[in-house]
């Protein structure tokens, strides 16, 4: 990959942001918890921990082979594409991969931020454990993703509606805002992208990270169900009617973001490809037109879809006037658990997500 690109292509990335948030701090006395199933999630959370300085860095990146191969991936399928040259191919590939690196690297650090304020905002102290654990977790990621954007050496800067969607979640006051933010929205964001980088990339070091974040993040899923779902059952309708309407904000910021992909990064990572704008626009809706990339590959899921609305509707988070306003916005309510409670991962002893069992 550096062979085909130079760090100073990409835009230059914000180095510092600071506003205020309210958060609330929650001390608790009785140390016991009132979730039994905290105790098994903080366990494994403790039995499954990982150094990211320990997975194999030295690994060589071959700049003629691509991080994602193009039988994996949805642009190289665009008659538009085919007809770029192999240079633009080359270039476009890198950019637009490592586009998405530093989202999982920006992404990982929002989550960074809100497993933090949950930690002292949560009642609950066997929760405050399991969030501790997460905090710890996020930390993790955000190293390895951090190390691995370095040495592929392109940056790019976090894509606008992923950092409204996080800012969102932490300028809340309210716990269970924070949970439903991060652990079934950005969560399930995460963990559908990781699921399919991990299917679409054959490059070593890349495929340990992502296998070894996906474990910590199937257990991050788990805890806003284990948590909040007995939590919602327990509100008022009225309060309960106030989470389905920060679910639905959250959700409707991503989805307007993800379809509005001409941002300023995508528009740099197309600019140093040589590619214009206007001609890629016209290819996306070709390739649209003629039903390429419709459907995902096999082992690929989709994560509003699969993941996040799932979750929302088994919290008991998705209230009967809140699904009108998800119809009314074009986007489905899809109740099937199948995906999203495979993808948990009950036993955290090998990811179901990987056939072969293969430990990292």
């Amino acid at each position: 990959m550096a062979a085909v690109v130079k760090e100073s292509t990409a835009p230059a990335v914000p180095q510092s942001e600071t506003y205020e948030a309210l958060m609330q701090v929650a001390w608790n006395f009785d140390y016991e918890g009132e979730v039994a199933k905290l105790d098994d999630l903080y366990n494994r959370a403790k039995e499954n921990q990982w150094n990211a300085a320990e997975l194999a860095w030295d690994t060589p990146i071959d700049p003629s082979n691509p991080i994602i191969s193009p039988e994996h991936s949805q642009y190289a399928q665009m008659p538009f594409f085919k007809k770029l040259s192999q240079t633009q191919q080359e270039t476009f590939s890198a950019h637009s991969t490592a586009q998405m690196l530093s989202q999982f690297l920006h992404g990982e650090q929002g989550a960074l931020l809100t497993a933090a304020t949950v930690t002292h905002g949560v009642p609950d102290m066997k929760a405050k454990y399991y969030a501790a654990t997460q905090t710890m977790d996020e930390a993790r990621h955000v190293e390895a993703y951090d190390r691995y954007v370095n040495k592929i050496a392109i940056h790019y800067p976090m894509v606008p509606w992923l950092k409204l969607l996080i800012d969102t979640t932490l300028r809340t006051n309210n716990f269970c805002k924070v949970m439903i933010g991060m652990n079934m929205i950005i969560e399930g964001l995460a963990l559908g992208a990781f699921n399919n980088m991990y299917k679409q990339t054959e490059e070593p070091l890349l495929k340990s990270i992502t296998f070894n974040v996906m474990r910590d993040e199937s257990r991050h899923v788990s805890f806003g169900h284990v948590f909040l779902a007995p939590t919602v059952a327990a509100m008022h309708a009225d309060d309960r009617e106030d989470l389905a309407q920060f679910a639905f904000d959250a959700v409707k910021i991503l989805v307007e973001g993800q379809q509005q992909p001409m941002e300023a990064g995508f528009l740099k990572v197309l600019e140093v490809s040589g590619i214009d704008p206007q001609d890629f626009a016209a290819g996306l809706k070709e390739a649209a037109e003629m039903g390429i990339a419709r459907d995902l590959p096999p082992g690929q899921i989709h994560s509003l879809k699969d993941l996040m609305m799932p979750a929302l509707v088994r919290a008991g988070l998705v209230t009967a006037r809140s699904k009108a306003m998800f119809e009314a916005a074009g986007i489905p309510v899809n109740a099937d658990l199948s995906v999203l409670e495979a993808m948990e991962d009950a036993k955290s002893d090998a990811n179901v997500l990987n056939a072969e069992q293969a430990a990292y």
